[in-house]
Formats: structure tokens, C-alpha cells, sequence
């Protein structure tokens, strides 16, 4: 699967494009492996690379701000063994590039429903290797549904909360999501083509 194998990158490799930023020496090596980890996670494409660009340590909780290769700005709470306790986007960006060579962003959209309705459907298509995401905004304690209609094999997603953590991991065409919110804001669905050829997709939300 695409996703996965972007995860696979050694710790090494990760280490030698992440560690360049003014990271202070009382922030352990754990910490920042901790965050990096959390923001491969949940980062998508632009996340498997990126700079420490500043430091704060803390016996509770040390603060890590990172730029992924999105240009993307990260603030992540973390304890000194790298335990993660709260990442979120500082600053957003959008490059519609992607990140990396094999697995571009074709793009953003944000999803908005008709007046009087609870639903919508949208079309796509992506290139091998290509993902896009849609941008959703709901509520704390409303349900989402979504679908993904595709035209052929290979296709995922992954549905992300507003602050950046994963409210369903990657999951394939056939199988849909229905379930209950548990924050306020933007939700990010992200589709996959881990294929080796074109594809055409639809993908239908709905909230109540």
C-alpha cells in the first residue's frame, strides 16, 4: 500500500532529513524521534520529510515546532521518552505539489453541502501514486458517512480530525465509514491511488 510503504522509510533516512533546525540539548533524541513519528503518521505525503526549526524543553512536556517538506508548521507536545501528548498544525500550507517524487498532492477541495441537504458527491481522478484531499468541517458529536466509489483497484484513504491525528487509518474502496465525531472543525479525508494506473473515484460525504 502507498501509505505504508512511505512509513517504512528507515530511521535513519528520517532523522537525517528531519535534524537540521536549532534543536536545543536538553530536548532528548526520543522526544524529537517521537514527534517525527506522529507526523509521518498523520501528515500524509508532505509529512515524511521536514526540519526541527526550534525547541523547548520542559520536564512535563517539551514543545517541538517542525516544517514539513509542505511548508506546513507543526507544534508538538511530547514527554522526554517521546510520547506524543498533543500535535497540531501551527500554520498551514498548501503547496499542490506534494512532497515527494512517486507520491504527489493533486490537489485540495473543500466539500460544501447544497442548502437543505446533509450530503454531497464529487468526482475525481488520480494519476498512479497520487493522492487528494477533501476538506469537510462538522461538528463535536455529529456522524459522519463516507464512501469511496472506485472505478478500479487500488484505492484508499484516510479520514484525519482537526488537530491532525487519525480518526480512521487507511482503509480500502470497499469498505465505508460511518461513525461519531469527537471534535470541532475541519476534517481531512485523504484519497489514495497506490496503483500503477489512472483512476477514476467518487467519493460521497454525509453529516447529521
Amino acid at each position: 500500500m502507498m501509505k505504508k510503504n512511505l512509513l517504512s522509510s528507515t530511521i535513519a533516512a528520517g532523522l537525517a532529513l528531519f535534524v537540521g533546525g536549532p534543536v536545543s540539548a536538553d530536548v532528548g533524541q526520543a522526544a524529537i524521534d517521537g514527534c517525527i513519528d506522529q507526523i509521518r503518521a498523520v501528515g500524509g505525503p508532505d509529512g515524511q520529510s521536514g526540519t526541527v526549526i526550534s525547541s523547548e524543553y520542559s520536564e512535563a512536556n517539551s514543545l517541538i515546532m517542525f516544517r514539513d517538506a509542505g511548508n506546513t508548521v507543526w507544534r508538538c507536545l511530547v514527554s522526554n521518552d517521546g510520547v506524543v501528548a498533543d500535535l497540531t498544525v501551527s500554520q498551514a500550507a498548501d503547496d499542490g505539489d506534494g512532497a515527494m517524487a512517486g507520491a504527489s498532492d493533486s490537489g485540495t477541495e473543500r466539500v460544501t453541502f447544497a442548502s437543505g441537504t446533509s450530503g454531497a458527491e464529487l468526482t475525481g481522478s488520480l494519476q498512479p501514486q497520487e493522492s487528494s484531499r477533501y476538506i469537510l468541517g462538522a461538528r463535536d458529536g455529529q456522524f459522519l458517512y463516507f464512501r469511496l466509489a472506485a472505478q478500479g483497484p487500488g484505492m484508499t484513504y484516510v479520514i484525519y480530525n482537526p488537530d491532525g491525528s487519525v480518526l480512521l487509518d487507511e482503509m480500502s474502496a470497499d469498505q465505508e465509514y460511518r461513525g461519531q465525531l469527537w471534535q470541532s472543525g475541519d476534517h481531512i479525508v485523504e484519497v489514495y491511488n497506490t496503483s500503477n494506473s489512472a483512476q477514476s473515484f467518487n467519493v460521497i460525504f454525509g453529516v447529521e
